[in-house]
């Protein structure tokens, strides 16, 4: 999550020594690195948001040869090799943090070792600076903000990369306070409320024990007011907009907002139009609307935008893709144009979740023409794969649908 850059404080004076003189060009020049810093910084965060991920990086690491010591940038390439990683898993779209897929402790893939050494060396200078700043300015919003953005990024990317959702709780907790903190200091910092905002909601999912630790560790709760905070975030335009937009998509899909997801959806549309997992996501959540001639249109347009792309791609996406397409005709009442989109969805390269989905999809088609043998076989085989890709309301279809298929 970017953020402003930590502005230090000037006295004005009149220097006439000529050691005063070049105590102004030094700072002079520092200032002058910190606002390129801060351009290359804003350019590289847009081409991370468009999927070009090494060109951001690139960008990045320019901005932080000229001004080392600033949070933000740390932050900032933390933040993209975050991303990359989480693309490279393919673990970056709404029906990974829906509630499916709910391990608190998994087996999952290493990233490159050099990618993980940046990451951590640069998220702990950013917090590291950060502390130095808050132990400087006590009184600072800023400096409070760099030091929460920064812990919270850490708390992420121990729960998604990690695998550990659990073990990143003391970091996030330090995140939510040092921003509850940002917005005493200065009640008009609506970036704040994206940390705030987000686990003030994801509280209130939690069951009734985990909320009550939750609680009593310090954590504030409130669906409606998380949700009102993200929407402030998003609407003040500021650095972290992007952030608050994509959680909003999360929290209306998981609310059933679908017209609010799609809304926010379309802004991102429009600010990233390389983007085209937005897209898949667009016509995602109008397929969990049922809003089928919809999600066809826009699985279309995306699908024509994922073969002319040559960039890199996450992992099974065209079956992901071909899955989503497939459900959504089967929904449209087209069978024959399903199956061919479906079929490709449980080719091998597929994800065992994605593939346990078209099955379900495909055993739905057969159960429609009577032939109810074919459906629970293509049950059957969407329960092992949904249990393999430790999905389980796909795996809840797949065993409702076999109960259908043998007439129970």
């Amino acid at each position: 999550m970017a953020s402003a850059n930590y502005a230090p404080r000037w006295r004005a004076g009149v220097l006439v020594s000529t050691v005063a003189v070049c105590s102004l060009a030094v700072a002079a020049t520092r200032l002058h690195a910190q606002e390129t810093a801060a351009a290359l910084r804003d350019k590289a965060m847009d081409l991370a948001y468009n999927l070009d991920h090494d060109e951001a990086l690139v960008l990045l690491r320019r901005a932080l040869a000229l001004a080392p010591d600033d949070p933000a940038t740390n932050r900032s390439i933390a933040n993209v090799l975050w991303l990359n990683m989480l693309f490279n898993r393919g673990a970056v779209t709404v029906d990974h943090y829906l509630g499916s897929f709910t391990k608190s402790n998994v087996d999952l893939k290493k990233p490159p070792p050099e990618l993980d050494a940046e990451f951590r060396k640069c998220v702990r200078h950013a917090i590291e600076l950060a502390e130095r700043a808050v132990a400087e300015h006590p009184d600072d919003p800023q400096a409070h903000y760099d030091l929460g953005a920064a812990v919270a990024l850490q708390a992420s990317y121990v729960a998604t990369v990690e695998g550990k959702a659990f073990a990143g709780f003391k970091a996030a907790r330090q995140s939510y306070d040092e921003h509850e903190k940002v917005l005493k200091l200065d009640p008009s910092r609506k970036d704040a409320g994206l940390i705030v905002g987000t686990y003030r909601y994801v509280v209130s999912t939690l069951s009734l024990p985990m909320r009550m630790m939750a609680y009593v560790v310090g954590f504030g709760g409130g669906r409606e007011r998380g949700i009102q905070m993200l929407q402030e975030t998003a609407a003040a335009r500021g650095t972290n907009r992007t952030d608050a937009l994509f959680a909003l998509v999360l929290v209306y899909n998981r609310e059933r907002r679908y017209d609010d997801a799609l809304k926010s959806l379309e802004e991102l549309r429009r600010m990233y139009p390389r983007n085209r997992l937005v897209l898949l996501e667009a016509g995602a959540t109008a397929l969990r609307g049922k809003r089928y001639k919809q999600a066809d249109d826009l699985l279309t347009q995306g699908l024509a935008m994922f073969a002319a792309d040559q960039r890199a791609k996450i992992p099974g996406e065209e079956a992901l893709w071909k899955y989503k397409r497939g459900a959504a005709r089967v929904g449209l009442g087209r069978p024959d144009a399903a199956v061919e989109d479906l079929r490709r969805a449980v080719a091998p390269d597929g994800l065992a979740w994605v593939q346990g989905r078209a099955h379900v999809e495909l055993g739905r088609v057969a159960f429609g023409r009577g032939e109810r043998d074919k459906a629970a076989a293509e049950a059957r085989q969407a329960e092992t794969l949904c249990e393999q890709g430790r999905d389980p309301a796909c795996l809840e279809d797949a065993r409702t649908l076999l109960r259908n298929a043998n007439g129970r």
